[in-house]
């Protein structure tokens, strides 16, 4: 991201780093040592995506760590040294809360797992559409290893990517995976070298922005739809959202872009005029 067209700012609770590139957002966890998520930085992840759909002018979203040793170590295990049922309660909301709003933002969300991943960092890792990871980075589900288990999404989103098998492996054995595991079971969608995953997760935002946004969003919702729902529903719902971008502008111009060879001149829910794709 160049300095001049980049917007950087520090989100008030000093964890969470937004820097906005015309039609990318790149969030960084920053919060040294590891990259620990918080109370206050799981609302402020909600509040960020939220303020991010409402701009409507991103249409991918990119998660990564500061640094290069931790992308997340998730949750700071004191937080539940006391023991306190209310506490948990509270963190397993937020938790949750959190990575949903990041599982359902409608444009495309890429996690650029630079270094370990783990619990809450790897639930936040697999809430995301993509996961471009690093070779020597470690992704683990440890927390049956210290009397808990994982409450924002991890045994849900786990066994869909990597099935049953290996989800069991991570989770009830507590096997930890490196980079090139990650690729070879279906964790990466792509596995880069040291300190090559942000560029490549760039990248790859970077080629969003030729899709229809009105398209992407529709796309995205069959996609994850199809976890829960029977096939013969989901092929009536893609029919249906099908017909329904005829009622958007974006179709007529992404036809007519085509057809007249020229770049399409998208519009966004949060623009007044059409963005150029390159």
């Amino acid at each position: 991201m160049s300095s001049s067209q980049t917007q950087r700012s520090q989100r008030q609770n000093q964890c969470l780093v937004l820097e906005k590139d015309r039609h990318i957002a790149r969030v960084t966890i920053n919060n040294p040592p590891a990259n620990t998520w918080t109370e206050a930085s799981l609302i402020e992840l909600e509040q960020l995506l939220d303020e991010l759909e409402r701009d409507g002018s991103m249409s991918a979203v990119v998660i990564t760590g500061e640094g290069d040793k931790f992308f997340s170590a998730g949750a700071d295990l004191k937080t539940f040294a006391g023991g306190d049922k209310g506490v948990a309660s509270t963190m397993a909301r937020r938790f949750g809360l959190a990575f949903e709003r990041l599982a359902n933002f409608p444009g495309v969300t890429i996690a650029a797992v630079n270094g370990y991943a783990m619990g809450g960092g790897l639930e936040c890792a697999l809430a995301c559409d993509i996961r471009i990871v690093e070779r020597q980075a470690t992704l683990a589900l440890p927390e049956a290893k210290v009397g808990l288990l994982p409450c924002a999404g991890g045994t849900q989103h786990l066994p869909w990517l990597v099935g049953e098998g290996w989800a069991k492996r991570m989770i009830l054995c507590g096997e930890q995976v490196d980079g090139e595991t990650a690729g070879r079971i279906g964790l990466a969608e792509e596995v880069v070298e040291k300190g090559q995953s942000l560029e490549r997760a760039l990248a790859i935002a970077e080629s969003v922005a030729n899709q229809s946004p009105s398209a992407v969003a529709r796309c995205k919702a069959l996609i994850m739809s199809s976890r829960h729902r029977g096939m013969s529903d989901g092929l009536r719902m893609e029919r249906e959202l099908f017909v329904e971008l005829f009622d958007d502008p974006n179709q007529k111009e992404g036809v007519s872009a085509f057809l007249e060879k020229r770049a399409p001149q998208w519009v966004t829910s949060g623009e007044g005029k059409g963005r150029k794709t390159s």
